[in-house]
């Protein structure tokens, strides 16, 4: 473990200590990494991060590491005294302090109405974009022809919307589910901003009228939808602190378990073979004469073969891919990462989806410069498929997806099940003014660690141990009760 992070609770998945400027939550199995989440070194910091733990752990295997004995007396301080443990060393968890438990999953300090009312405007936005999306299906899109028009268009746009859907329900409930909505709705965007510049750039080389209303529809809705999520996983966040020695994207990478690291590790490939997959051509076509004899094969749709507009629209749909997967396989917690991950996913399952049907429809020998008087008299036929390249796609998109439901079962579902999030308040010992650790009281005489019940206390009050002090939140810092800090505990 590294000298900068002290543990003080443990449990059956994850440990809960103190860095440097910071408190966090840790894997158990790895508290030499980088912590799965972070909040600042404040006492309302420090409510959060008890709450947010008590409420992934499992009931019941939660315990207090064994503090070092303190270096100095440390004067009361103002603030929440830190959670009791109770027998055997088992914390108390599931009464709520005065005033209601912290909102685990707002960012710290931020209020509670506030933060139901980002999410109320969040998933106004997003509506909005809903709106402008299904509105822009039916106007004129590219050469003269709507999305609903034609099958292969309609599907992936009905997916995209459907999951910014998905996205605002999940965001109005609030809670974890605002922060997967949101991770969802961004993946999503991520990969279809560059599927939208591509079609916008399809219709700006082909010329200035074919371009429809459709487009600048589209676009809009997409703007509204990324700025609705973008809102929303704002406000669900916690304040990210960077403490300790920087580790770098592959240091990040390999901090996890090391069970972890070759799914990881595999993730982000599939992401880059699925990137480089998704440019060469995926149609097949073969046209025959029965009049001649004579056939052709050739095959359409690679990326590098547009024009430039089109291919820098590609290009930032690959580099999205590698991107979102990248930063999905860093998230901490996991299954958030893969909320964010799954997103860009729908977005790829729909490019295939659309292929399919494209390729699936009868193809006109005018699409290929031949007249129908002509086809007629060389007796042509044409048959489509699908090139081996686009079943790798395919392939490299079933890893992802197999990946992603790896990371949301294999990870913290069992601590979630067994505690529902926000139902498990920490039980806090000690009056308001309750100091960190002993130290001598206002009349001289020595005081009892922070969670011990006052003098005719309540009986409620079980044991003296208490959870990491507000010393160790605040070494060489003062509060506003105006006392200076001790040494930091365990």
């Amino acid at each position: 473990m590294p000298e900068y992070v002290s543990i003080s609770y443990r449990g059956a998945t994850y440990a809960l200590g103190q860095g440097p400027q910071f408190y966090g939550i840790w894997y158990a199995a790895a508290p030499q990494g980088q912590p799965i989440e972070q909040w600042p070194l404040s006492p309302e910091g420090w409510t959060s991060a008890w709450s947010r733990f008590a409420s992934v752990e499992v009931p019941g295997t939660i315990t207090q590491v064994t503090p070092a004995p303190a270096a100095a007396p440390v004067a009361p301080m103002t603030g929440p005294a830190g959670p009791v443990a109770g027998p055997a060393g088992q914390v108390q968890a599931g009464l709520p302090p005065a005033g209601g438990p912290a909102r685990w999953d707002a960012r710290p300090g931020a209020a509670p109405v506030a933060a139901a009312r980002n999410a109320r405007i969040a998933a106004a936005l997003v509506g909005i974009g809903l709106v402008l999306g299904v509105i822009g299906l039916f106007p004129a899109y590219l050469g003269g022809v709507s999305i609903a028009s034609q099958t292969f268009n309609v599907v992936p746009h009905a997916i995209y919307l459907a999951a910014w859907t998905v996205s605002a329900v999940l965001i109005l409930t609030g809670g974890i589910r605002m922060r997967v909505g949101a991770l969802v709705g961004l993946g999503t965007s991520a990969v279809t901003l560059g599927l939208f510049i591509a079609d916008a750039g399809t219709g700006a080389s082909a010329g200035p009228h074919e371009t429809g209303a459709g487009v600048v529809l589209t676009i809009l809705g997409w703007i509204a939808c990324t700025a609705g999520v973008g809102l929303a996983a704002v406000v669900g966040r916690g304040r990210a602190v960077r403490t300790g020695p920087a580790q770098g994207i592959v240091g990040r990478l390999f901090s996890r378990p090391g069970h972890d690291i070759v799914p990881l590790v595999t993730l982000v490939l599939a992401s880059i073979g699925t990137a480089v997959a998704f440019a060469p051509a995926w149609d097949h076509y073969t046209l025959l004469a029965r009049a001649t004899g004579a056939s052709q094969s050739f095959t359409l749709g690679n990326a590098f073969s547009n024009p430039g507009p089109v291919i820098f629209g590609d290009v930032l749909a690959m580099i999205a891919i590698v991107a979102v997967i990248v930063v999905a396989a860093l998230w901490r917690p996991l299954r958030l990462g893969a909320a964010l991950a799954l997103g860009a996913v729908i977005a790829l399952v729909a490019q295939a989806i659309s292929a399919i049907i494209q390729i699936a429809q009868p193809m006109s020998p005018q699409q290929f410069g031949i007249s129908p008087a002509q086809a007629s008299q060389l007796g042509l036929t044409i048959s489509s498929g699908l090139t081996a390249m686009f079943w790798v796609y395919c392939a490299f998109v079933g890893t992802l997806i197999l990946l992603c439901i790896w990371m949301l079962v294999a990870h913290d579902a069992v601590a979630d099940s067994q505690f529902r999030p926000g139902t498990a308040a920490p039980f806090w010992g000690g009056p308001a003014a309750g100091g960190p650790a002993s130290g001598p009281g206002p009349s001289g005489e020595s005081g009892g660690p922070a969670g011990a019940p006052p003098a005719g206390g309540s009986p409620a009050y079980e044991s003296e141990a208490s959870g990491p002090g507000r010393g160790a939140a605040t070494a060489g810092r003062q509060w506003s009760g105006g006392s200076q800090a001790g040494p930091p505990g365990p």
